[in-house]
């Protein structure tokens, strides 16, 4: 052990220490048999109980033996009358605690102990409580301890309240302690639901003051920052407390196209295309079709193939409604005479896209945190988790007015903090995506363009269903993921000067006519394999890869991709 001083020992005593590890070994090995013999045979009686007692008490982490002692224990619920039970629980009680001394963290005690407390007659709650108290001082981050005071606090209603101010008590003597600030995260939603009923007089006294809202404890954490500025477990718990509100479930878009014969669907959030439960009414009658995802590897996104002749006359217009029966919603869409393709979608005038709409006081509030942060900041200008929560807060706000701001924050993350350099570019450029579909979306273009971005990774692409032309050209890009194949309207491609080696996402892309890769990172044959389930792909520029020092190379690409007239090498 760390500390401690080694004794050395001579070979006498070294013998001694083995004699007697052997003698107790074989009576712990003989009552363990006898216990085993005992459940065997269905024997379940005080001596089987003193057994598994002998033998838990030095290895309170034997389950088979917790499992024995409860059937026991059930059985001495159906001969004895509950003052006997009580009692007998009550020194089974006294017993877990000499065992949570042996190990505190025994996953076997503190189960048990929690199966004890549910079959109680008359459980003494307060107790219970004073137990984790006194273990939470010894060690404030006993995750075993911390589910079953969750348990007792349920069993017994503690006031939410009074459980808060439990975790004060702790932060005030450990500002690092994670269990408590993750314990508040569950507590603050239930003192201040997003949807709080009305007030009720039966509910609150008039007398009663009203809990403290999420934004006093907010104003108090970042006030503690100033002092704390480096403590991880509070900046998690900042961000957390900033960043709750969620946007609702719904479908975003519907899209059709006549010539395909085909629908997809996009949602606000990423849901299971197998199991979204989605049905699909056409001019009044509901189709029988199969939904399935865009690619093999992608769960989301679904889309679905109509039957043939059902909407390929051009002649005729035709109403579709999709509607996501889990959910009880819908989305309608017409589709004319005359047009080859129709969509109805929620424009981010309407709708934000990435973000919850503030009200006004959420958005008074995120305003006085970040000149909180700004301040804190100015104190101290390389820390890192002030410099990204500043990022968040002026995400929440106005992520366009704040992206200068923002880039050159991610800068200096970068130089302050190089080993995640790679994180936070990844997140830069998910931020430079979502603002890129936003200016996108208020221009009301089906062309996106982020080009020379540096961006590391691609996002939000089922934002991205009604796209005709994309340019990611110069950037850093290393694959094209198989969410891409949710660009079912994409025409044209441009992605050169990237380091680009993977297109698992160009796949079955009905409508993909020209792809631009030069200067990229693909090797083989094989790496262009997706490009065959392409099939209007006519013009493809290679130039700069070292596919294109194959040999044959040429005759291979006409043979893989038979539809391609314009191939650049």
């Amino acid at each position: 052990q760390h500390g401690r001083v080694k004794i050395k020992s001579t070979a006498q005593q070294e013998e001694e220490k083995r004699k007697e590890r052997e003698k107790k070994l074989k009576i712990y090995v003989a009552a363990r048999d006898a216990c085993f013999s005992k459940r065997k045979e269905g024997i379940w009686d005080d001596e089987a109980l003193q057994l598994t007692q002998q033998l838990l008490s030095s290895n309170p982490d034997f389950a088979t033996l917790w499992n024995y002692r409860r059937e026991i224990l059930m059985h001495l619920e159906t001969v004895k009358d509950e003052d006997e039970v009580q009692k007998i629980y009550e020194a089974e009680l006294s017993f877990l605690e000499s065992c949570l001394k042996v190990n505190p963290k025994s996953y076997g005690s503190w189960h048990h102990r929690g199966w004890v407390s549910a079959r109680l007659p008359r459980p003494d709650w307060a107790r219970e409580l004073s137990l984790c108290d006194r273990c939470l001082s010894l060690d404030d981050r006993n995750f075993h301890c911390w589910d079953y005071r969750r348990m007792v606090v349920k069993m017994s209603g503690v006031p939410v309240d009074q459980e808060l101010a439990f975790t004060d008590r702790l932060i005030g003597s450990n500002f690092s302690n994670y269990s408590s600030w993750h314990y508040r995260s569950t507590l603050l939603p239930l003192l201040h639901p997003e949807s709080p009923e009305p007030p009720s007089p039966c509910r609150k006294s008039p007398q009663t003051s009203p809990p403290p809202s999420p934004q006093t404890h907010s104003h108090r954490v970042c006030e503690e920052q100033l002092l704390k500025e480096y403590e991880l477990s509070a900046w998690f718990y900042y961000r957390w407390l900033l960043g709750r509100a969620e946007r609702e479930e719904m479908i975003s878009c519907v899209y059709v196209s006549r010539d395909e014969e085909r629908v997809a669907v996009a949602f606000s959030r990423p849901v299971n295309a197998q199991s979204v439960g989605l049905l699909l009414v056409l001019d009044g009658q509901p189709q029988r079709v199969e939904w399935r995802s865009v690619h093999p590897r992608f769960k989301h996104s679904p889309i679905c193939d109509l039957p043939p002749g059902t909407i390929s006359d051009i002649t005729n217009e035709h109403n579709l409604t999709v509607h996501w029966t889990e959910k009880h919603t819908h989305r309608d869409c017409a589709l004319y005479t005359g047009r080859t393709e129709s969509y109805c979608r929620d424009s981010a005038t309407d709708q934000e896209l990435f973000r919850s709409e503030l009200s006004v006081e959420k958005t008074s509030v995120l305003q006085s945190e970040l000149q909180s942060c700004n301040q804190l900041q100015e104190l101290e200008p390389l820390n890192k988790w002030c410099l990204l929560t500043i990022i968040l807060l002026m995400r929440a706000l106005d992520p366009l007015g704040y992206e200068k701001e923002t880039l050159d924050h991610f800068q200096t993350l970068k130089e302050v903090d190089s080993m995640r350099s790679a994180y936070y570019s990844d997140l830069c450029s998910k931020f430079m995506i979502e603002n890129t579909i936003l200016k996108m979306e208020y221009a009301e273009v089906r062309v996106f363009s982020i080009s020379d971005k540096n961006l590391t990774t691609l996002c939000h692409l089922d934002q991205l269903l009604l796209v005709t032309h994309i340019s990611l050209s110069s950037n850093q890009l290393q694959q094209l993921p198989p969410q891409f194949a949710m660009l079912q309207c994409l025409e044209v491609l441009e992605a050169d000067n990237n380091c680009i080696g993977n297109l698992e996402g160009l796949y079955h892309l009905p409508k993909l006519e020209e792809v631009y890769l030069k200067n990229n990172k693909i090797s083989s044959l094989a790496d262009l394999q997706p490009l065959a389930s392409c099939p209007k792909l006519k013009r493809l520029d290679l130039r700069g890869n070292p596919v294109t020092q194959t040999a044959n190379i040429g005759s291979e690409l006409a043979e893989l991709l038979p539809s391609v007239t314009d191939l650049l090498l």
